[in-house]
């Protein structure tokens, strides 16, 4: 992958949002290109009149043709991808996700990368436990998987980095679904993670995204301290493998109803309520 071979020159008046930092050019506002880039390369962006916009991926494949990496005029090299991945590590690590009432922070799994909001478009890494989680969502990232991993490897030094890219997005980039280990050892069947002093089992290999919604780790300690030591009956619908329903019956030591279309995520929070001797659950 060669770096600035080729410049995307946007049509005249269509600049307005990159210049507003939305990270995506769709093929309808792309003038021209400027010698002959190959999908994955690295491009610069320019304006109608020569103006520099940013700095992005290529591929022609998609409809989504350049996502951008930068707005600022700078090479994207080896250097560039380990100080934004360690930028984004390093915001997770300064922010906690804790219970006032438990005063337990989430410690054990977490959003690591999380694409675009994190400069980062294409590239998701969840750490659960021991493990990493990786999903490649688009050519550009996919080309430089390696590399990526290579410097989680390096900045966490972890028992085990494990590939989900079994995402129907991939398609529309051109690539196939792949999962399987890409460093160390592979995940065990179940990973036990602690969320707010309670235990969660996670599937990373099955299971919804990379394994578990992480996204609602601040909803659940809401939801635990807002019913703490009230009296209370837990209906928990779409329960995937019942976390809500766990918590709130953890705070409230009452009954939680689990209801999902899914009998294996079901038989798996009824092995997570078992391990944390929490009462009653259907």
């Amino acid at each position: 992958m060669s770096q600035d071979t080729a410049v995307i020159v946007i049509q005249n008046g269509r600049e307005k949002p990159i210049i507003n930092k939305h990270p995506w050019i769709f093929s309808g506002a792309i003038a021209k290109t400027r010698g002959n880039p190959t999908p994955g390369d690295i491009v610069t962006v320019e304006s109608h009149s020569g103006q520099f916009l940013g700095r992005g991926y290529w591929n022609p494949k998609s409809q989504i043709q350049v996502r951008l990496l930068t707005w600022q005029n700078e090479p994207i090299d080896a250097g560039w991808w380990e100080r934004m991945i360690a930028r984004a590590i390093g915001a997770r690590q300064a922010a906690r996700v804790g219970s006032p009432t438990s005063s337990a922070p989430m410690l054990d799994m977490r959003r690591l990368i999380n694409a675009e909001s994190d400069f980062l478009p294409g590239l998701i890494v969840d750490q659960y436990g021991e493990w990493l989680v990786i999903q490649a969502l688009t050519l550009g990232i996919d080309q430089r998987k390696q590399e990526i991993v290579q410097i989680l490897v390096s900045l966490l030094k972890p028992r085990g980095i494990y590939e989900r890219s079994d995402v129907d997005v991939r398609g529309k980039e051109g690539l196939r679904a792949e999962t399987g280990v890409l460093w160390g050892e592979e995940p065990p069947p179940l990973i036990w993670t602690n969320e707010i002093g309670l235990a969660l089992a996670v599937d990373v290999r099955r299971g919804h995204k990379t394994g578990h919604y992480l996204d609602q780790a601040i909803n659940r300690a809401l939801f635990f301290d807002g019913i703490f030591k009230e009296e209370a009956r837990i209906l928990n619908l779409f329960s995937y493998t019942g976390s809500f329903g766990l918590f709130g019956a953890a705070a409230a030591n009452s009954r939680s109803i689990n209801v999902d279309s899914s009998f294996d995520s079901l038989e798996l929070a009824e092995q997570i309520f078992i391990h944390n001797h929490v009462g009653e659950h259907g």
